[in-house]
Parts: C-alpha cells; sequence; structure tokens
C-alpha cells in the first residue's frame, strides 16, 4: 500500500463471500476478500482443498494479482497454474469476465493471465474462479540433515529427475537452522537442511519416501527423519514455519528486509553457494531459505533500517544477486513481486521490446494511470 503519488486505497476485505463450489468440476468461485484458510475451511466437507500457500492468510484476490505460489508450488503449481477466471474492474468502469469455467480454452487472447500477477496497476480483481485439488489420503513429512548447501540442493533436484512429486521441498541453509534453534529451543544439527512433504495414497507416499532417502543417503545426508500424525508433522515444520522470524530476530529491534530470485532448478545450488559467499562479508546478519523444489529461494537479512551502510550492503547483495538469477536465465523474484523495488532489473531481464509492449498494456488498459501509479511499469 505504498501509494508514492498519492491516491485512494482501496479495501476488499469485506468482499469476503464464497459464492459457488462445484465439487464435481474440482472449482469454486469466490469475491477477492475471502481469504484462504476460509476458503479451505469452507471447502473440508468436499474432500477438496486449495493448495496454494504463501505462508500468512492471504486474501484470494491479493494472491491473484501477486501470482502467489509458496511451498506447495512444486505439486500443485502457483496462482498462475490456478486460477481459472477474473472478474476485473477495469479503469473505465467497465465490469470484465475474463473467461468460463472451462478447463482449457483456444478462444481469444488470455485475459485471465494478464491480470494474474499485474499487481494492482491494470484492473481490480473482485472475483476469482479457483482449481481446487482433492485431499491427499496419506501426507508424509521428512526432514534431512546435509553437509552442504550443494549436498541438499542436488538431492532435491534429483528427487524431482528421479520422478518423486514432493508436494514441498524446503530448503534452510547452516545460519538459519542456528538461527531457529535459537529462537524455537530446538535443537537440529547447524548444517544445510532440508524439509520435504508427500501426498497420495499410502502405497504411493512410502514408494516415494523410501525413494527420497535412498538419493539422499547417496548425497551424504547425515540425519533423515519422518512423521506421519499431525502432531509429528507439525513438530518437523517447525523450523520452516519459525524461519522468517528467527532471522529478523538474530537482533534486537532488527526489521526484516526479504529479497528472492528464481533460476532454472539446474542452476540453483550454483546460485545459492554463489550467494553463500556474498553474505560472507555481509555487515548485516542474514539467512537464506528457498522452495528449491521450482528453483526459487529467499535472502532474508536482520536490518538495521537506521544505518546507511546497512541499507547499502544489503542494496549491493540484492544487485548482485539479481545479477547473477539473470545469468542464469532465471528472474529478479520468483514471488515477491515488482512493485517498486525490483522494477529498475526488468528491462535488463526482458529487453526493451517486451518493456514497450508492456507500456503500451499499461496505456491501453488505464490510459489515466489511476491504478497503482509508479509500480512496475509507467506509461508508454
Amino acid at each position: 500500500m505504498n501509494a508514492v503519488r498519492g491516491g485512494v486505497c482501496i479495501d476488499l476485505s469485506q468482499m469476503d463471500r464464497v459464492l459457488q463450489v462445484n465439487p464435481e468440476d474440482f472449482d469454486c468461485t469466490v469475491q477477492a476478500g475471502v481469504r484462504r484458510k476460509q476458503l479451505n475451511t469452507e471447502l473440508r466437507t468436499t474432500g477438496l482443498f486449495f493448495p496454494i500457500d504463501p505462508g500468512p492468510d492471504a486474501t484470494i484476490g491479493g494472491m491473484a494479482a501477486t501470482r502467489a505460489s509458496g511451498t506447495n508450488a512444486v505439486r500443485y503449481g502457483t496462482m498462475r497454474e490456478n486460477v481459472i477466471a477474473l472478474t476485473v474492474v477495469t479503469a473505465g468502469g467497465h465490469v470484465v469476465r475474463t473467461s468460463r469455467r472451462a478447463r482449457k480454452s483456444a478462444a481469444g487472447y488470455d485475459l485471465t493471465r494478464l491480470f494474474v500477477g499485474s499487481e494492482g496497476t491494470l484492473g481490480i480483481i473482485t472475483e476469482v474462479t479457483l482449481r481446487l485439488s482433492g485431499i491427499p489420503e496419506e501426507t508424509i513429512v521428512g526432514r534431512c540433515a546435509f553437509p552442504s548447501e550443494a549436498a541438499a540442493v542436488d538431492t532435491a533436484i534429483q528427487t524431482l529427475q528421479s520422478g518423486v512429486t514432493p508436494a514441498r521441498v524446503e530448503f534452510l541453509d547452516d545460519r538459519l537452522i542456528a538461527a531457529v534453534n535459537r529462537y524455537s529451543g530446538l535443537d537440529l544439527p547447524e548444517t544445510s537442511t532440508l524439509f520435504f512433504e508427500l501426498h497420495g495414497s499410502a502405497a504411493h507416499v512410502a514408494e516415494q519416501c523410501e525413494l527420497l532417502e535412498a538419493i539422499a543417503s547417496e548425497n551424504d545426508c547425515l540425519s533423515f527423519e519422518m512423521a506421519q500424525g499431525p502432531d509429528e508433522r507439525t513438530r518437523l515444520w517447525q523450523a520452516r514455519h519459525d524461519a522468517y522470524y528467527a532471522t529478523v530476530n538474530q537482533r534486537r529491534d532488527a526489521r526484516g528486509l526479504a529479497t528472492d530470485v528464481c533460476v532454472p532448478i539446474s542452476r540453483i545450488a550454483e546460485c545459492i553457494v554463489e550467494t553463500k559467499k556474498d553474505l560472507e562479508d555481509c555487515p548485516v546478519p542474514a539467512c537464506i531459505m528457498g522452495h528449491v523444489g521450482d528453483g526459487n529461494f529467499h535472502v532474508v537479512f536482520s536490518l538495521n533500517a537506521d544505518d546507511p551502510a546497512e541499507l547499502k550492503a544489503t542494496e549491493e547483495i540484492g544487485r548482485r544477486l539479481v545479477s547473477r538469477a539473470l545469468a542464469m536465465d532465471g528472474t529478479c523474484t520468483g514471488e515477491h513481486g515488482v512493485g517498486l523495488g525490483k522494477k529498475k532489473y526488468l528491462p535488463d531481464e526482458f529487453g526493451e521490446e517486451a518493456m514497450q509492449v508492456m507500456r503500451l498494456l499499461k496505456t491501453s488498459l488505464d490510459p489515466d494511470n489511476i491504478f497503482n501509479p509508479g509500480k512496475i511499469v509507467d506509461p508508454a
């Protein structure tokens, strides 16, 4: 809500009705203010759930506008893959329905994908039709500790290449595990660690877990722990759930500053290792966590925002991180979005011709530049 040019903030949080659930079609339509947990509570009797989990209890409209993803993206995709249709109010006050409920269509331009991820710069999303998934019969959570970042990430990549389809594959570096141990009172081995979650039938999940353990062992896994019951699964996931707060609270009165990139999965180990080298000389405490199953990872700083030297240091590391990701044919942001902070990197990522297309789209749909002016791209 950083209105750099002033203006009016539109709050859709009270548009919070689930309008339609179609269990036979595995879809539903909700107003933009419906929250993720609220939706899954209402779906609990249908045997279905909405799998996209960006962490906070976000609104569905906000998740669509920011093309959110999160920990389940390895198996279930991002909002891009799970939004079937939108209702959008344009700058001219027109109400546009971007698609019907059919699972595929070759009709016209793909307006749904145009507005998903537009961060409120092209229109106001008021209703969202979502793809739903079946609640898995069995869920197993595991935690593997490794002697190095490369060993952990290589395990994740090889697991995917072997045909295992985890719902989540999360990476925490050694600094972060140490921070979590202090913050949450845990005693985990303070080394690079993978957390994974498998969904499916009992037999299928057991088979995949056995294969994953074998791959981890080949990469010198130091310890391997599994859990099936809800309480045990929660216990194993605690380190990942507490990761952001543990990082920020390494210093008193610090603020969290997070950035992210995404690269092809074959390059993520290299990208993380090079980034760790940058952090060795950084005066600001920082940790790495990542959704390594889809090539996305975050650097989180415990920042004294009143110290210009710290701000400069984190900005330089952020610049180097983006430059490294783009050199690997990645993107400047996998899920945090562009907004203001990464707007300057878009020309390097897309090139001037593509930027001009974006400017023309902005001008055509919002000629008076009233929707989030200054964000992502300026009008042509």
